[in-house]
């Protein structure tokens, strides 16, 4: 067999075999430990519409109560998904008046992620929230600085972190090192547009507010490719940035960008983060090129791969297992101390997305490159 068809036998067996997590634990075990009981903070995010419905029929996580002072927002939540009106409070601490609870999952606006963690880090309460991390690198470092003082756990939920192929990908790219030295991440992420697509009125209040949200299409979906490229690059700071955004439509978001390119430069190799509100339909895809292949990931549950001398292939990989399959399994078993975060959801890569966020924005408005210390 020839290396390129070796390398990639292999690392295709590995991907099939499903090796890219640790196996599930035993049930028995699973069943002797009492839930994880945490609550939500906020409902603004639209995230949390589809968080609430999956938190139902578990047995290592549970939902002990949600903090909103929005009474239409809570009136609305608990009719549509049948929550006890008990189940709500005004308050962080008039939550914990009540009732006992570990972790908080938070879906306020971005620019309230500090003001959550800082309340949390002096209650030893570990938090995940919607990504990104923060609005800029003045509040991502106080909630670092906060998340340390308290002892506490931070991390931030994307939906590409539970991406089966997005692990395979690393496997192949990153453990196997099927193509070679890193040279090119296209990564895309966007739709039509918030407003375009549905979005509730009280997301898009802060959604496309510059101050609560830190930026428009640029911080809502560059976060993601500044994630997957932090990864990738296995925690690499970059060298520079460059970014080009446009108001393709500034009748429609006035104060906030809704284009977004940015150009992430390493020694060796780039970056390239598509974000927009204008794509002609909903995407989050990613092409990887090394020095000897490619690996494509053009959707959640399918690669297609390519090394020297071999056709294009596609691969289905094995499924995610817990607790790395879901944001609740995840938070829980960080929650009781099973696992570190790490990767995607980590607090210092994390660090590092915003840092390239707030480069992105600085070169955008001046119109330079702009070379991280």
């Amino acid at each position: 067999m020839k290396a390129s068809a070796r390398i990639f036998a292999c690392a295709l067996a590995a991907v099939l075999a499903g090796s890219l997590q640790a196996a599930d634990p035993p049930a028995a075990a699973t069943a002797a430990k009492p839930p994880v009981r945490f609550a939500i903070v906020g409902l603004t995010h639209d995230h949390a519409a589809g968080f609430i419905p999956s938190t139902r029929g578990r047995d290592d996580i549970q939902l002990a109560g949600i903090v909103e002072t929005n009474a239409a927002l809570v009136a609305r939540y608990a009719q549509r998904y049948h929550l006890a009106t008990n189940l709500f409070f005004p308050s962080l601490a008039e939550l914990l008046a009540h009732t006992n609870i570990q972790a908080v999952a938070t879906f306020t606006s971005t620019f309230e992620h500090r003001r959550v963690v800082e309340e949390c880090a002096l209650r030893k309460l570990d938090v995940m929230m919607e990504k990104p991390l923060a609005v800029n690198n003045e509040h991502a470092r106080t909630i670092a600085a906060a998340a340390a003082r308290g002892g506490i756990q931070v991390i931030v939920n994307y939906e590409t972190t539970w991406y089966t192929a997005n692990h395979a990908a690393y496997a192949m790219v990153h453990d196997q090192q099927a193509v070679g030295e890193l040279r090119k991440v296209v990564i895309h992420d966007g739709h039509q547009g918030p407003k375009e697509i549905g979005c509730s009125p009280d997301f898009l209040n802060w959604l496309t507010d510059p101050v609560l949200n830190g930026g428009g299409a640029l911080n809502d979906f560059g976060c993601y490719g500044a994630d997957l490229l932090t990864w990738l690059m296995d925690g690499r700071r970059p060298d520079a940035v460059f970014a080009v955004t446009q108001h393709i439509k500034p009748g429609v978001y006035p104060k906030v960008e809704d284009e977004a390119t940015i150009i992430v430069t390493y020694p060796r190799a780039q970056g390239i983060i598509q974000a927009s509100w204008n794509w002609p339909f909903s995407r989050k895809d990613m092409e990887i090129y090394g020095e000897k292949g490619y690996v494509l990931v053009p959707t959640a549950e399918q690669l297609r791969v390519r090394l020297p001398k071999t056709a294009e292939t596609e691969v289905i990989p094995a499924r995610l297992t817990a607790p790395h399959a879901d944001p609740l399994g995840y938070l829980a078993a960080v929650v009781r101390r099973e696992i570190a975060p790490s990767g995607l959801s980590s607090l210092a890569v994390n660090l590092t997305v915003v840092e390239i966020l707030d480069a992105a924005h600085e070169s955008a408005r001046t119109g330079r490159r702009i070379d991280l210390p």
